[in-house]
């Protein structure tokens, strides 16, 4: 039986499905279908953050992510000496989430840079167009502003125990450790396009 794991409200969860005959009987293609959507979401996302820092003064590679076990983009200004280690993410609901793993290792790439003056671990995160809502059971969605967001996690780079840092839909940036939600307050970092 294949069981999902999502993450909401502080928590992980094992969402195991109702019908388990329905998996067996060929309709997994239906979370199937609901992963390889949030994955094309997601590396969407980081193909066009990619494309927009490809200019003259800037290049940028996106390295495969959490499969690769690495950041989702590097981006450099050789000129100005500028290295920047992205997490990337990207949904349709009202706040994103990034792992503590996934932040750990954007320092490590950005800490194998040292020879950049500037070098900043940056949280990216694009609320899509369509919001996911929950109702009565089905999933509807509503149309709203696009907003992106990019913010510098550098303040992290000494601590030990990472926080799950997480964005709202407004912005506003708040760490979860040990199952209890603060106020962050990650600066905006202005990306060069």
């Amino acid at each position: 039986m294949q069981n999902i794991l999502v993450y909401q409200a502080q928590t992980y969860q094992t969402l195991v499905p109702d019908n388990s005959r329905n998996i067996e009987d060929g309709n997994e293609h239906v979370y199937t279908k609901l992963n390889r959507i949030r994955r094309n979401r997601g590396y969407s996302f980081e193909h066009v953050l990619v494309q927009k820092l490809n200019t003259s003064a800037w290049s940028a590679r996106r390295l495969g992510g959490s499969s690769a076990n690495l950041p989702d983009i590097i981006a450099v200004n050789n000129k100005k000496s500028i290295f920047l280690s992205i997490e990337a993410k990207s949904g349709t609901a009202d706040s994103l989430y990034v792992p503590p793993d996934q932040i750990q290792r954007c320092f490590q790439i950005r800490n194998m840079f040292q020879v950049y003056k500037t070098a900043h671990v940056i949280l990216a995160f694009k609320f899509m167009r369509k919001k996911r809502i929950r109702e009565e059971g089905k999933t509807i969605y509503i149309h709203r502003k696009l907003q992106e967001y990019y913010k510098i996690a550098d303040k992290y780079s000494k601590m030990n125990d990472l926080p799950i840092v997480k964005c709202t839909y407004e912005g506003r940036t708040y760490e979860i450790i040990n199952s209890e939600t603060r106020r962050c307050n990650l600066k905006d970092y202005v990306m060069p396009f």
